[in-house]
């Protein structure tokens, strides 16, 4: 680090000590960081930080703006409707949080460097679907850099530049960059180690190609609807059966699309081949029947 300046290797110490802290960093670019930061000071994601196994810094865009009125929006060059965030206060925002990992520091550390470089994400809807494979794989990096846009984007020299990935979390357009960037975190930071107890995780939709099965709790009874009989049996073997059953009955009905992926791919393991092919026979012999 002999070649570092004193600011650089200052910069790398506290990513260093934030390392041996945490388990995930989230850094949120956005010109509403009061979005964020509600989230971030609640509920299970507040007590993740008290407990330093996720780290959170929101980051001002307009605190880079050059002139006196902090603008960060301009029209787009070809015409066309709206407004697009300029590229320099965004630059310069993505610039102060990458300066720890940029080139010049980078050649000061030792090529074993345990630090890599944020994985920068940029919301939009012309990004790759975000779904609960790619959560996994995202709660698995050390920080994750999120661009919260707003208006009609952002400029593309900026995604050229610096984005690693352009991520949708769906088929529809948001006004809020936030609300996007939230959802991602959500779905990640659940899955980083220690934040949950990993058996909440182990039967969650999606964790194995299947949705969840339906949960019941007090009273036993309400408005005439009882608790199936089998949850209150105590017999365990039982009840993982019925809940298993569930888990292929519900996906059959509102995703049968993961039913023919898992199949096409061999995730699902005997038992719950069985139950798919026992409900098919069942409605085959219902069809016919009928006629």
């Amino acid at each position: 680090m002999e070649n570092a300046t004193p600011y650089m290797a200052y910069l790398l110490l506290d990513r260093m000590v934030a390392a041996t802290q945490e388990n995930m960093k989230y850094t949120v670019l956005t010109l509403f960081p009061e979005i964020t930061d509600a989230f971030f000071s609640n509920s299970i994601m507040a007590k993740a930080i008290k407990r330093g196994i996720i780290g959170y810094q929101a980051v001002n865009i307009r605190d880079f703006a050059a002139d006196k009125h902090k603008t960060c929006d301009d029209a787009p060059y070809g015409g066309g409707p709206g407004m697009l965030m300029l590229p320099e206060p965004l630059a310069l925002a993505i610039n102060s949080v990458l300066s720890g990992t940029n080139s010049s520091l980078r050649a000061s550390v030792p090529p074993c460097d345990p630090f890599p470089k944020p994985r920068v994400i940029y919301l939009s809807p012309s990004g790759r679907p975000f779904n609960q494979e790619l959560a996994r794989e995202l709660s698995r990096e050390q920080e994750l850099v999120l661009i919260c846009g707003r208006y009609e984007g952002i400029d593309q020299r900026i995604i050229d530049r610096y984005v690693d990935d352009e991520i949708s979390i769906g088929d529809y357009v948001l006004s809020s960059g936030e609300v996007a960037a939230l959802a991602v975190i959500d779905a990640t930071y659940r899955l980083v180690d220690s934040v949950i107890c990993p058996e909440s995780l182990e039967e969650e939709s999606f964790s194995d190609g299947l949705l969840e099965y339906p949960q019941f709790t007090r009273p036993e009874e309400f408005d005439t609807m009882r608790v199936p009989e089998v949850l209150l049996s105590g017999h365990h073997e039982q009840i993982r059966l019925w809940r298993l059953e569930k888990r292929v009955e519900k996906t059959l009905r509102q995703r049968p699309d993961l039913i023919h992926c898992g199949r096409e791919l061999g995730i699902f393991n005997k038992e719950i081949n069985g139950i798919i092919d026992r409900i098919y026979r069942g409605e085959e012999n219902e069809r016919n029947s009928g006629n």
